[in-house]
């Protein structure tokens, strides 16, 4: 599907509006109401409640929490546009949800192990680099793969080889959402196409959890980690100066996403910094780590 038929398809308000619609009935037929008892429950008028579930209602995200609390359901669940879950996935979650959040990682590492994930060897043999723009992802990681005799490939020159538009274009033409599904697609090509390789991987990778998980999974990870000043500098000096252009606040923001992300990237296997040092002084480090 072209990028244009993409975004036709996932945003069309009508399509929407009927799904949200068809998922507000459901659950008050599941729950045993009349659409009077929800309409008393949320509030809001038993009018406008036909009006939404027949798909003609766009409501305030207030009179939608309020038709969710009294559903009994979380927000997100109600509006979400993914497909419903099946009641499996759906108790599965409200497991997840119950366990704490200190056995959440060896819960998360037990599924993969009997089902689906890679294997041990498998995951090092696809090493994945991820973190800010420049923490070293593609000098260290041509240098790392030229030393694996394996392919380096960059995610977003995948994704730009494959949708025929440069990022700048997809983002302006087409948006954040459609840029995340190519991302995921391009990733699922990779993985399928290779069975060893060195990737350098987007900074903002980590902020899709779908894309986060399957990376985790099938990947072994290493955050390419450096002070934010080092990144700052690295990037001018190959020639951006866009991040301090015309924005005095560029350092502040760039401190703001790394400490919005920082968590996410703690999630690679490994960790390497490379502040003040040069590619010949990273690079055995990065080989000694991805062995």
């Amino acid at each position: 599907m072209s990028l244009t038929a993409t975004r036709a398809a996932s945003r069309s308000p009508d399509q929407y509006l009927d799904r949200l619609g068809e998922r507000v009935r459901t659950l008050r037929h599941q729950r045993g109401m009349t659409r009077k008892a929800l309409a008393q429950h949320a509030d809001v008028s038993e009018r406008y409640l036909a009006q939404l579930e027949s798909g003609e209602g766009n409501c305030s995200i207030v009179l939608l929490r309020r038709i969710a609390q009294a559903l009994g359901v979380a927000l997100p669940q109600l509006v979400s546009e993914m497909p419903d879950p099946s009641p499996d996935a759906a108790l599965f979650a409200q497991l997840m949800e119950r366990l704490p959040a200190s056995t959440l990682k060896e819960a998360r590492e037990l599924v993969l192990k009997h089902f689906g994930g890679a294997s041990a060897a498998q995951r090092r043999g696809r090493v994945a680099l991820i973190g800010l723009r420049g923490g070293g992802k593609s000098t260290l990681g041509r240098q790392l793969a030229e030393h694996r005799g394996v392919p380096f490939i960059e995610l977003d020159r995948e994704i730009e080889r494959v949708s025929g538009a440069s990022l700048g274009e997809i983002f302006e033409l087409f948006g954040q959402e459609t840029f995340r599904r190519a991302e995921r697609d391009a990733l699922e090509r990779v993985l399928a196409d290779h069975k060893a390789f060195v990737m350098a991987t987007s900074g903002s990778i980590v902020t899709d959890p779908a894309t986060l998980e399957r990376l985790l999974s099938s990947c072994f990870t290493v955050w390419m980690r450096a002070s934010p000043r080092e990144h700052m500098d690295r990037v001018m000096a190959q020639g951006d100066f866009r991040p301090m252009g015309s924005n005095p606040r560029a350092m502040d923001e760039l401190l703001s996403i790394l400490h919005s992300r920082e968590q996410l990237y703690a999630k690679a296997d490994v960790t390497l910094d490379t502040t003040g040092k040069s590619a010949k002084q990273a690079l055995p480090e990065l080989i000694k780590l991805t062995v």
